[in-house]
């Protein structure tokens, strides 16, 4: 064997490509703002990447923390109880979400024969102790399998690491929409409740906790962290996977992202009542995005933003105008 090949030889055997199928797992990524926001029935974004949804009558918020487990993490996401949920009905629910997109779970091969084994590791803490759930559904939740994990001590940080035979059945979205809905549940109702450690195959976004799980959403200014979180093929949990600030920011950009134009940045109309700003995106979106303009005007005479298939904004009516930023919205 020559040297070449020798030192070839000890090289150890990596895989190629990103490992980890979350984005922004490590929560340093954070467009819409880093304060405190509520969670609602439709989802609300703070960190970005991941959601919350509250319905019922308990709310919680959301907001980036810098409380970590150890010192290769800045940051995690803090949900805090404001108003507790005590009484549940049958049919509320909370949780945190986030979703993968069909491209990046083709590697998993869910829904062929070939489906892989999947391992979710995360660190948590909550002022609550007990058993929690978190399942992966697909986009449509026909297909679901429920994990429970334990919280011992009160807050405290813990890993927790969880595997499972991949799902041979079933539809799994491997396009630019969603792929893997991963929800840990903060609470909800017997409605919710189903069986864990198995692929529930019928009415699977139903399955969002077992019977004796954690009502977090029950104690008021209850606290639950999250950091740290990685999706991989395979039964072995590997060490978290760190990407550059910048790498994750522009992976967040294909969802969402914001542009902030400099101060007194302003549009003059010529004297057809027209001018023209082209901005191009930062980084291509995964799907046509919702286009949402702030702006200051002259009092009497204000702005129409129009968007032209997502690059060009125009001020059709004459005056003067000063734009602020724009946001493009794709997400899953």
């Amino acid at each position: 064997m020559t040297s070449n090949a020798r030192e070839l030889a000890q090289i150890p055997s990596t895989p190629s490509g990103r490992k980890n199928l979350v984005t922004n797992g490590a929560m340093n990524v954070a467009q819409r703002g880093t304060s405190a926001v509520n969670a609602s029935s439709s989802g609300t974004y703070r960190i970005d990447r991941f959601k919350g949804f509250a319905s019922g009558g308990g709310v919680f918020t959301m907001e980036q923390s810098s409380t970590v487990p150890n010192n290769t993490f800045s940051n995690s996401t803090k949900l805090t109880v404001t108003t507790a949920d005590s009484s549940i009905a049958s049919g509320d629910y909370y949780a945190f979400n986030t979703d993968i997109e069909g491209y990046d779970i083709i590697r998993t091969a869910y829904g062929t024969s070939d489906a892989q084994t999947l391992t979710l590791s995360f660190w948590v803490r909550s002022s609550v102790t007990g058993t929690y759930s978190v399942t992966a559904y697909n986009s449509d939740g026909s297909r679901g399998y429920l994990n429970t994990f334990s919280i011992g001590s009160a807050d405290t940080w813990t890993k927790v690491s969880l595997s499972w035979a991949g799902d041979t059945g079933g539809t799994w979205n491997k396009t630019n929409g969603k792929g893997i809905i991963l929800r840990w549940d903060m609470g909800g109702g017997s409605s919710g409740h189903g069986t864990a450690n198995q692929w529930t195959t019928s009415g699977a976004f139903a399955a969002n906790s077992t019977s004796g799980s954690v009502q977090w959403i029950a104690t008021n200014s209850a606290t639950f962290y999250l950091t740290g979180v990685q999706l991989e093929v395979g039964s072995v949990v590997t060490e978290f996977e760190h990407r550059s600030f910048g790498e994750e920011l522009a992976l967040c950009q294909r969802y969402y992202e914001e542009y902030d134009f400099p101060a007194n940045f302003r549009m003059m109309s010529t004297t057809d009542g027209y001018a023209q700003i082209v901005v191009h995106y930062k980084v291509e979106k995964r799907a046509s995005a919702t286009m949402t303009t702030t702006y200051t005007s002259d009092p009497t005479n204000p702005v129409n933003i129009q968007w032209t298939g997502g690059f060009a904004g125009l001020d059709t009516d004459g005056g003067n105008h000063y734009l602020r930023n724009f946001t493009a919205d794709a997400e899953l």
